[in-house]
């Protein structure tokens, strides 16, 4: 037996050493060939294999203990799996909050080779939103997992904040379409706070940013999440439609207000009374005010960040040369960056740097209307939510904050009632 354990232990940690790199090569310019590796290749295909069939079955586990048990300590448990297996093991790489790069890249440029596991690491979760709701947000995703194993109290955030807040999210996914669109560079992967802590290094100032949140999160529930995730943003929309809504008891809610006070996202709705007519009138007036000034917010929103294009561009490497070579020109005795040096050195062309520079300018404009709209149109949704008073009975999810923790099933006193048939 202990031969077979060593056998298998052996594998893991072959597997995990050949496992292929997941990054690009540097990209030499001396016409310098890298050999080809081909060893690696089937452990890596086995542990994207076991990646998927994890994420899968821990979120089908979720979803049994919310919907038919009720159980928080199940959620938990996946929650520290993930933290183990997918952040630390597994270095946090390949995530579904990142695998948006690789879709929109794929997307908009045909060369770009977009790996079957990447596809369904991105997919699956908004299957499962779209079915049971924001499953994967509960202990799956180890981002979010991290924050909850950390959570202790939660300082709670008026409405109006929680609701501005909740706009970076999306501010967060157009410019990470956005750059991922124009083959600039990986926004998400610069600046995820959480992977140098998995990694045990890092970016200094982006594991700082990391330790912070971590920090909050023990006082205010899962802060990344709610207020910077650009995944978590997306899967709301689908959550919000989902098939199957969950509910806190299936026994009645007696309005203890015991689930509200303990929801750490605040996604948890107050019953609310009906308005009187001279209010609804009121009401009327304000959601047909937000409907007009929704398709204005959204034009404005394309127009402004569309007009910073010229200078969202330099995120862009070709774009960056080029504007240090004109900078050059302009000052010969200023010291030559190490770019300008190297473009010089190799004979480049400055008329066809420039040309490129005038197209990837072009797409920039195009794309960058685009993100404004998005970020327009969601400042102008949210206001018209905002102004929508729906009454209320008793206390209701909101699905599209919901993250399926699982922390009310545990303060509702009516899933604490034992069954008449236990009593008896």
């Amino acid at each position: 037996m202990r031969k077979f354990f060593a056998i298998f232990l052996g594998t893991l940690c072959c597997g995990k050493s050949l496992a292929v790199a997941r990054f690009p090569k540097p990209d030499f310019t001396s016409g310098y060939q890298y050999p080809d590796i081909v060893h690696g290749a089937p452990y890596e295909l086995l542990w994207n294999v076991l990646d998927v069939v994890l994420l899968c079955g821990m979120m089908m586990l979720v979803v049994w203990a919310a919907y038919r048990k009720r159980r928080r300590a199940v959620i938990w448990s996946m929650s520290a799996v993930s933290v183990l297996y997918f952040g630390f093991f597994r270095s946090g790489c390949v995530c579904s909050v990142g695998s948006i790069q690789n879709v929109v890249t794929a997307a908009v440029d045909s060369n770009y080779h977009l790996p079957w596991y990447v596809l369904l690491v991105f997919l699956l979760p908004i299957v499962f939103a779209l079915l049971f709701g924001r499953v994967f947000c509960a202990g799956v995703c180890p981002l979010g997992a991290l924050q909850e194993l950390v959570n202790v109290r939660n300082f709670r955030l008026s409405r109006a904040v929680s609701a501005t807040l909740s706009v970076i999210p999306w501010i967060y996914l157009a410019f990470t379409i956005l750059y991922a669109a124009t083959r600039s560079q990986f926004l998400v992967c610069r600046l995820d706070p959480f992977i140098g802590i998995f990694r045990l290094g890092g970016d200094l100032g982006v594991m700082s940013f990391g330790i912070v949140l971590l920090v909050m999160s023990v006082f205010v529930g899962r802060p990344f999440c709610q207020f910077l995730c650009p995944y978590g943003a997306l899967l709301s929309v689908f959550s919000a439609l989902s098939w199957k809504k969950l509910e806190i008891t299936k026994k009645g809610c007696i309005n203890c207000a015991l689930c509200g006070v303990s929801c750490p996202v605040d996604a948890i709705r107050p019953p609310q009374r009906s308005k009187t007519k001279e209010m609804r009138r009121k009401g009327v007036n304000r959601v047909i005010l937000f409907t007009v000034l929704l398709p204005v917010l959204t034009v404005a929103g394309g127009w402004l960040v569309s007009g910073q294009s010229d200078a969202l561009s330099l995120a862009h490497k070709d774009v960056y040369l080029y504007e240090q070579l004109l900078r050059q020109e302009a000052n010969p005795d200023m010291e030559e960056p190490l770019e300008v040096e190297t473009f010089h050195a190799l004979g480049g062309n400055m008329e066809e740097l420039k040309e490129k520079v005038e197209g990837i300018r072009e797409e920039y404009k195009t794309y960058a209307w685009l993100a404004g709209a998005l970020i327009g149109f969601v400042i102008g949704f949210k206001l018209l939510k905002l102004s929508l008073k729906r009454g209320r009975k008793t206390y209701e999810i909101d699905m599209a904050r919901c993250t399926v923790c699982g922390k009310c099933f545990n303060y509702c006193p009516q899933n604490l009632k034992k069954d008449e048939k236990t009593i008896s």
